[in-house]
């Protein structure tokens, strides 16, 4: 089903973009659509305050001119609301094979931040024949803690005071959301951090404030339950890894120890860059994407 963009205060979408609505018993899926021919990609954001356009504001107009692109809202982000339930990294699984099959899509590239990366490696593990390319920007799903550390991370995913409402409190200003932004995600100079800032407001607003439940139910009380380490090797698309030297959240170590488990996989890192290299960076990360999914233009990234 789709339907027109629904009229919202705050920052603008970037022209073109189409919104198709897909109806699920939880609630309904939203995906921003742009571009008319070649190859499919679908770009998958992050969790907590992200959603489509947060992440790939930068992206879907560098791509659209040569790619059929979809964005992905994940339930309970952006316009993917109302939600009931949980949405598990099973139930995000099936939201990246229903848009898929809604869009009588076989295959497409994915590209993913973070969470949405993490999702990405696990869907081309899952689902090999339908990934053709495979970009992770700084993904989840490849990260460990020591004891002590791990124990205090599965308890603030238990807690609702600390997951939620604590989070809610510090993001209650404009100021408060500005210096989580400085100090979490990025690691120098934004080129529209006022605008960043401004979008991870209206978020806010919308959804409140904390991490995702996938976030919350990745971790166990003794281990990661989603480790996909011991399953990278497994992986068959071509694959690009991207990561930020200064990441505060997923250090580039353990991005580089994940791709060399990838089969001919290549890592870029970005020197100067925190956690959300495709908004500090966006020149340098659409030029990346584009020409790795677009090998035939000169010399392939993967060599």
């Amino acid at each position: 089903m789709t339907s027109q963009r629904e009229p919202r205060n705050g920052p603008q979408e970037p022209a073109g973009l189409r919104s198709t609505y897909l109806p699920c018993p939880e609630g309904r899926l939203h995906v921003y659509s742009a571009g008319e021919h070649g190859p499919p990609v679908l770009l998958l954001s992050g969790a907590g305050v992200d959603n489509a356009i947060l992440s790939w504001r930068h992206l879907i107009p560098a791509l659209a001119p040569r790619h059929r692109v979809l964005a992905l809202d994940w339930p309970k982000q952006g316009r993917s609301r109302p939600w009931t339930g949980r949405a598990t990294h099973e139930r995000m699984l099936r939201c990246i094979s229903q848009v898929l099959d809604h869009f009588q899509l076989g295959s497409a590239s994915l590209a993913g931040l973070s969470q949405g990366g993490a999702l990405a490696l696990a869907y081309a593990i899952d689902h090999p024949k339908r990934v053709d390319r495979l970009v992770a920007l700084a993904p989840a799903g490849i990260l460990s803690f020591p004891p002590g550390v791990h124990q205090a991370l599965w308890l603030t995913a238990k807690l609702p005071l600390l997951n939620r409402t604590l989070p809610g409190l510090m993001f209650r200003s404009r100021a408060g959301v500005a210096r989580f932004a400085e100090q979490a995600l990025f690691a120098g100079p934004v080129p529209d951090l006022a605008e960043i800032v401004d979008e991870i407001v209206e978020e806010v607003g919308h959804g409140g404030a904390g991490s995702s439940d996938w976030q919350n139910a990745s971790i166990g009380p003794l281990r990661m339950r989603v480790d996909l380490r011991p399953r990278l090797h497994r992986i068959t698309a071509p694959t690009l890894l991207i990561q930020g030297d200064r990441d505060r959240g997923v250090s580039h170590e353990r991005t580089r120890a994940a791709a060399a488990l990838i089969p001919g996989a290549r890592l870029e890192i970005l020197e100067g860059n925190g956690h959300w290299v495709n908004r500090q960076s966006p020149g340098r990360v659409n030029e990346l994407i584009a020409a790795f999914l677009n090998p035939m233009d000169g010399v392939d990234p993967l060599g």
